[in-house]
């Protein structure tokens, strides 16, 4: 469990080093140029957020020493995604301005193109956001079933060590039966040799008796 922990670990550093730089380098941009590396920079946080979730579910699968280094870890890594995902919202910003211009009232033929594309980029982002939000709830409900097929896989181990004990016990009792079988065979054998052996005790007591009377 805990090498999977630092292999999603591993996966997390690497993506957000990149993240840092992309952000710095976007940074340097204007927003007309800053506007297509946005959608790249929000991908790349949905990832650390899986790879946050990832190993949130395993770190919480271990003993408690691993576990609550792990788990302060994890409130690292989120705190840091949080930044990062304030520093990229502010890249995203150009509402702002935009209203500015509306408000002005009067344009030129370029300003009123420029108005339109930013209204279709803006859906474009919208739409973006929705598929990613799906995509989040298709990652959430995979690690879900991932792990209702452990605890299942748990259970019909559990259930599959019952089945073997109690297997265990049906043959001890099976042997146990034979077991007292054969004792209660011997204790009546013994029974039929010790009455044969009294009534020739008897016998023999019965014949010595009679042959005394014929001498006296």
């Amino acid at each position: 469990m805990s090498e999977m922990f630092q292999t999603y670990e591993r996966q997390y550093q690497e993506l957000v080093s990149g993240l840092k730089q992309g952000c710095v380098a976007a940074g340097a941009l204007n927003e007309d140029q800053r506007r297509p590396k946005v959608p790249e920079l929000k991908t790349a946080l949905d990832e650390g957020d899986s790879l946050i979730r990832r190993m949130d579910l395993e770190a919480r699968g271990l003993q408690p020493p691993q576990k609550t280094a792990f788990l302060g870890k994890l409130k690292n890594y989120k705190a840091e995604l949080t930044n990062l995902k304030r520093e990229v919202k502010m890249m995203s910003m150009g509402a702002g301005a935009r209203e500015q211009l509306l408000e002005g009232g009067q344009f030129t033929t370029s300003q009123e193109q420029r108005v339109q594309l930013a209204a279709a980029t803006d859906r474009m982002y919208q739409t973006g956001d929705r598929i990613r939000e799906g995509k989040k709830v298709l990652v959430e409900t995979e690690e879900l079933g991932v792990s209702i097929l452990q605890d299942l896989h748990r259970q019909r181990e559990v259930l599959q060590h019952s089945k073997n004990t109690l297997h265990g016990v049906d043959d001890n009792i099976a042997r146990g039966k034979v077991i007292i079988h054969n004792i209660s065979r011997r204790i009546t054998r013994n029974k039929y040799i010790m009455a044969g052996l009294i009534i020739f005790l008897l016998l023999a007591i019965l014949v010595i008796a009679t042959g005394k009377r014929h001498q006296g």
